[in-house]
């Protein structure tokens, strides 16, 4: 949509010449500093938001894509208490997931071109967290495995997580130089980045398919510092919440 409102330059077209009233003008003349004018040619996913009408539909994506990491990051977690046990890296992994969601909130909400500074904020805490969640879910794979099936998907997520470190740090790294040419590699690796993390989310449909309503009770029966311990009623009010906020879990 963006590109289509000549908001952005294409991804195959690396000749940006000048932008004019917000819309991206594409030509021969290869360009090898940005100016503050040049930058709305980008392609990223942060200038293919910030303007209307696709700004309405980025923040919606991010939304509803927050409420995602929520859910999965939480079914995941309890997840491994149900199948194994509780330990630091799934306590680890549920508090980046939804920080990283926090930060995704923040950062689909308020556009770069509107609020800037909360925008890079947005982006310092969801894509870091984001880098940081993959990592510890990797080890945690490897650390509960038990069959063959298992360490192939350990094997699977490492890939991916180093995929993703790699398209992160060159992103990062590129972000940061005033070469167009090099802005524009920074935000397809940018692209990149976010589509192996949401493979890696992907991966956890092969855990998912075995999963049970009584998943969820298993946070609340087994409390991290008291594995015997009974539930108190804030944990049987937070059950409660849990089971009228994702009814189907409970089918």
């Amino acid at each position: 949509m963006a590109l289509y409102n000549q908001h952005v330059c294409p991804v195959g077209n690396w000749y940006c010449t000048k932008c004019v009233g917000g819309g991206a003008v594409c030509g021969t003349v290869l360009v090898y500093s940005i100016s503050p004018h040049l930058f709305l040619c980008i392609l990223s996913y942060s200038k293919c938001g910030a303007l209307p009408p696709e700004s309405c539909f980025f923040s919606l994506i991010c939304n509803t894509g927050s409420f995602m990491v929520m859910t999965i990051v939480l079914l995941r977690y309890a997840h491994v208490i149900e199948k194994h046990q509780n330990c630091v890296l799934n306590t680890a992994s549920l508090s980046t997931g939804w920080i990283c969601a926090a930060g995704l909130i923040v950062l689909g909400n308020f556009q770069v071109d509107n609020a800037k500074v909360l925008h890079y904020v947005g982006a310092g805490v969801a894509f870091p967290t984001s880098m940081l969640f993959v990592c510890l879910q990797s080890a945690l794979t490897y650390r509960i495995a038990k069959t063959q099936g298992e360490y192939n998907v350990a094997h699977l997520r490492l890939c991916l997580t180093l995929l993703a470190f790699v398209a992160l740090v060159l992103s990062g790294v590129f972000f940061c130089q005033e070469s167009f040419v090099l802005q524009h590699t920074s935000a397809i690796f940018e692209w990149v980045f976010c589509v192996i993390v949401a493979l890696f989310y992907g991966t956890f449909a092969f855990e998912f398919a075995g999963m049970s309503g009584d998943t969820m009770d298993c946070p609340l029966r087994c409390p991290i510092a008291r594995p015997s311990a009974t539930p108190t009623p804030a944990c049987n009010y937070l059950l409660t919440s849990l089971k009228l906020t994702y009814p189907l879990l409970w089918l």
